[in-house]
């Protein structure tokens, strides 16, 4: 039996803007075939509505860039999508879903998050 892993914060709520998105480095474990555990890291994206945060990995479905091109810079104009800087690709931000650009109809990856005593943690659930 495995061990449960201890949960993994990845930062203060506040630490997102409420409105706004920013770029996170997070932890992510995989099992190598040999089923040992080898870490790596993962740029992702958060997306923050008041109490509610979105994890996105940074990458656009189209052909696998980052999405931004400038630090920070994730949300169009009027902050109420997610923009990829390289097509103009446009996503929701409650769902990843691509409504408009030359990826249309697919999603961002999602990372289940959760928020608890004003920190954000990778995973769903309680550990």
């Amino acid at each position: 039996m495995t061990a449960a892993r201890p949960p993994i914060r990845l930062c203060a709520l506040d630490d997102i803007p409420d409105g706004g998105a920013c770029a996170l480095i997070a932890p992510v474990i995989k099992n190598s075939p040999t089923d040992t555990h080898k870490a790596m890291r993962q740029s992702l994206i958060a997306v923050r509505r008041k109490n509610s945060v979105w994890l996105y990995v940074n990458a656009c479905p189209h052909v696998g860039a980052p999405l931004n091109m400038e630090p920070g810079q994730f949300l169009n104009y009027d902050k109420t999508l997610i923009l990829c800087a390289n097509h103009g690709a446009l996503f929701t931000i409650d769902g990843g879903l691509c409504i408009h650009g030359p990826c249309i109809g697919k999603t961002l990856d999602n990372i289940p998050c959760r928020i608890e005593k004003g920190a954000v943690y990778l995973g769903s659930g309680p550990n």
